[in-house]
């Protein structure tokens, strides 16, 4: 982040091409107070479109979304992604002292900035994060893709499990520092170009928070009652071991939302993937066109 430091900064940037060959707009938002960075792709023209909020699961950040940030924006969709405290451009902190409530005092106040007519889109623990936000905080619409489970629809797990989590962890505890070639053999739907640009933005070093790792193992819990009333789109990815398209099933049940399973795709494959990315978004499309959002 810069150094100078207003509440609310607003950059104008260059006019990239979008997706589908229109002309976008690249700006910021600058939350000082909170010491947040938010990317922001805007349509060429003003839409009545609602604005869609992009949120990142664990160890990644606002560049997981480009290719969903440059699709929505070539449609008439203003795209805004959220770096967590401590993640890409976002300030950082002491990340071993950060809870799951303090990621969604982060999503809470970049809602309070947007709107209550945004749209939320949830990543893996994003999709958690947006779920616990919107018990704070009035949307238009939620979409979870591969979201991790609330604590009614988790397994219980065993104490060790949560004492073997370090304080501060990094891509090799997720299994991501190994070879491409082994990467790519279990997300099929990923590039190897893909999985290199992973591997290279996960970081080098240790730089997600274990406490909220134990807490959303543990389980958060999720008021159902303070989410009434919310479209809610909920998204499974047939290739992941972690949180599998059985679970988004049953969390679409749960919450009274539309299911949609993509069999053949990874967890990152969903949102990132050259070959993958784009028949998710254009679920995602068809879900908010369905309903005037």
């Amino acid at each position: 982040m810069s150094n100078h430091k207003p509440d609310e900064l607003h950059v104008a940037r260059s006019h990239p091409v979008g997706a589908n060959g229109r002309p976008v707009r690249k700006d910021e938002i600058e939350l000082s107070e909170q010491g947040l960075y938010v990317e922001s792709w805007m349509p060429e023209r003003r839409s009545r479109r609602r604005p869609l909020l992009f949120i990142h699961g664990e160890l990644t950040g606002s560049w997981i979304w480009e290719r969903y940030l440059s699709y929505f924006a070539s449609r008439g969709w203003e795209g805004h992604a959220l770096n967590l405290r401590n993640h890409y451009w976002s300030e950082t902190t002491d990340i071993a002292t950060v809870s799951f409530d303090d990621y969604v005092d982060d999503v809470v106040a970049v809602m309070d900035k947007l709107g209550h007519n945004t749209v939320a889109v949830g990543h893996g623990l994003g999709g958690l994060l947006a779920l616990k936000a919107a018990e704070r905080h009035s949307l238009g619409a939620l979409v979870l893709l591969n979201s991790e489970l609330p604590r009614d629809l988790r397994s219980p797990i065993l104490a060790h499990e949560l004492r073997d989590i370090p304080d501060v962890y990094g891509r090799d505890h997720i299994g991501w520092e190994t070879l491409p070639e082994k990467l790519q053999r279990d997300n099929r739907d990923l590039t190897i170009a893909d999985i290199v640009r992973l591997q290279h933005l996960f970081g080098q070093k240790p730089h997600e928070s274990g406490m909220v790792k134990r807490e959303v193992l543990a389980g958060i819990a999720i008021d159902r009652a303070r989410l009434a009333g919310i479209p809610m789109l909920v998204v499974g990815a047939g290739l992941d071991g972690t949180s599998s398209a059985t679970g988004a099933e049953r969390m679409a049940d749960w919450l009274g939302g539309v299911y949609e399973p993509f069999g053949a795709h990874s967890h990152y494959g969903l949102v990132i993937g050259e070959s993958s990315y784009q028949q998710v978004a254009d679920g995602v499309r068809a879900f908010l066109e369905s309903r005037r959002l």
